[in-house]
C-alpha cells in the first residue's frame, strides 16, 4: 500500500475516532452480545445479530483507521514552504470567472474532504487543477455543469 497525503489535523481527528472505537463503541457492542446471549436460543435472537454485525463493522472500521495511519504521510500545512504555489494543504482564495463569486478551499486528503468545512479532496476535478498554479494564475475546471474558470486570488499555508 502506498503513501497517501494527510494533514496534521486530519490524521488527528483518525487518532480521536480509532481512540473512541476502541475504548467506547467496542466495549459497548461487546456488552450488547453479552446481553444478547443471556437471551438463550441464538439461532432466532435478532438482537445478537445485530449486536455481532454492529460488532464486524466496527472491527472493520478500527481496523481500515489503523491501516491509514499507518501509511499516513502526515503533512503539516504551517510549515510548508512552496514559495506561493498550490500545493497539498494549502488554503485557496479564487474568484469564479462567470458570476464574479469569491470562494475559498483547503486543499486535503480523501478522507478529511468536507465541502461544508470548504475542504476538497486532492483528488477532485478542482484541487487537480489547481495544483502548482500560483496567485494570478486561472485554473479552468472540467465540472459537470460544464468548464469553469477560476483565478487564483491568493494562496495560504495555515
Amino acid at each position: 500500500m502506498s503513501k497517501f497525503p494527510i494533514t496534521v489535523r486530519g490524521a488527528e481527528l483518525l487518532r480521536q475516532e480509532l481512540q473512541r472505537l476502541k475504548s467506547v463503541d467496542r466495549p459497548a457492542v461487546i456488552a450488547a452480545i453479552a446481553e444478547a446471549r443471556s437471551h438463550g436460543d441464538l439461532s432466532e435472537n435478532a438482537e445478537y445479530d445485530a449486536a455481532k454485525e454492529r460488532q464486524g463493522f466496527l472491527e472493520g472500521r478500527i481496523k481500515e483507521i489503523e491501516g491509514k495511519l499507518g501509511n499516513a504521510q502526515i503533512i503539516d500545512p504551517a510549515s510548508l514552504d512552496a514559495d506561493g504555489r498550490v500545493v497539498f494543504g494549502a488554503t485557496v482564495e479564487l474568484e469564479d470567472m462567470d458570476s464574479g463569486d469569491n470562494v475559498s478551499y483547503q486543499i486535503v486528503g480523501d478522507d478529511e474532504a468536507d465541502i461544508k468545512a470548504a475542504k476538497i479532496s486532492l483528488n477532485s476535478p478542482v484541487a487537480r487543477a489547481l495544483i502548482g498554479k500560483f496567485a494570478g494564475d486561472v485554473a479552468e475546471v472540467q465540472t459537470p455543469g460544464g468548464r469553469r474558470e477560476y483565478e487564483i486570488l491568493d494562496v495560504k499555508y495555515l
